[in-house]
């Protein structure tokens, strides 16, 4: 199972304790709104479909959603600026963060960012710093039983899919960046049920580290990934099933 699969184990072992809907809806709406910036219309703006479509999965509310879209579309005005920014860092070992945001306020994501980083054992990196550990790739995670395994695998390579991993009752699909929605829509018309789509960074190479040392990232990452104008957390951590078990 890839890092990115134990991480989302991680999330969901987690999140039945302390789920944090409204700030999650908080989150899923900037999403929303940067995209629709690009147009209103997700059948049109695949950014915005993609967001659209984690947020439907997360049981956001439709009003919710709508409205959103309408500020970023500039439909409504009653709502700040986004931008979207990336911030690279490091995690004690030497863990390398690529940590993506849209935000009102660079300022402020800045003070909390380094406020997270120092407490967890971390600091801030220059721009560059990090960012060439890591290469950007198309991922749909794919929900799945044993027996569509080899189904799975025909599809992704006949769409144009790079590679295939399996986990825990799911496939990963990765693809290049400008494939992802071709990859996507051929799940979708092969009526297989998409967990996730998104563009994300994935670690050239990864740090194996002692399960009591992977868990105190973890917590620093998960420290991060609470701030409201993070959208998603990237590492470079190869996370042990040792580790894992520990969360159980």
């Amino acid at each position: 199972m890839s890092g990115h699969s134990k991480w989302a184990t991680i999330k969901r072992k987690k999140g039945a304790a302390d789920a944090k809907r409204g700030q999650m809806f908080t989150k899923l709406a900037r999403e929303i709104q940067f995209a629709a910036r690009q147009g209103g219309d997700p059948n049109f703006n695949f950014r915005l479909r993609l967001a659209v479509d984690k947020a439907k999965a997360e049981n956001m509310p439709k009003e919710n959603i709508e409205r959103a879209i309408k500020r970023g579309a500039g439909l409504d005005t009653d709502g700040a600026q986004l931008e979207e920014v990336t911030y690279e860092g490091y995690g004690p070992h030497g863990v390398a963060l690529y940590i993506q945001v849209v935000t009102d306020n660079k300022n402020r994501i800045v003070s909390e960012l380094r406020r997270a980083l120092t407490r967890g054992g971390g600091a801030m990196g220059e721009s560059g710093s990090v960012g060439w550990l890591f290469d950007q790739k198309g991922l749909i995670t794919v929900a799945m039983d044993p027996e569509d395994q080899d189904r799975i695998f025909e599809l992704a390579l006949d769409a144009g899919a790079e590679d295939v991993q399996f986990g825990d009752g799911v496939a990963e699909i990765y693809t290049l960046p400008g494939d992802l929605q071709s990859v996507r829509q051929a799940f979708l018309d092969a009526k297989l049920k998409i967990e996730d789509a998104e563009v994300s960074m994935m670690a050239k190479t990864q740090i194996s580290l002692s399960p009591a040392e992977t868990l105190q990232l973890l917590n620093l990452i998960e420290a991060i990934d609470d701030l409201d104008d993070v959208v998603k957390v990237d590492s470079n951590l190869e996370i042990s099933e040792e580790a894992l078990a520990q969360l159980g």
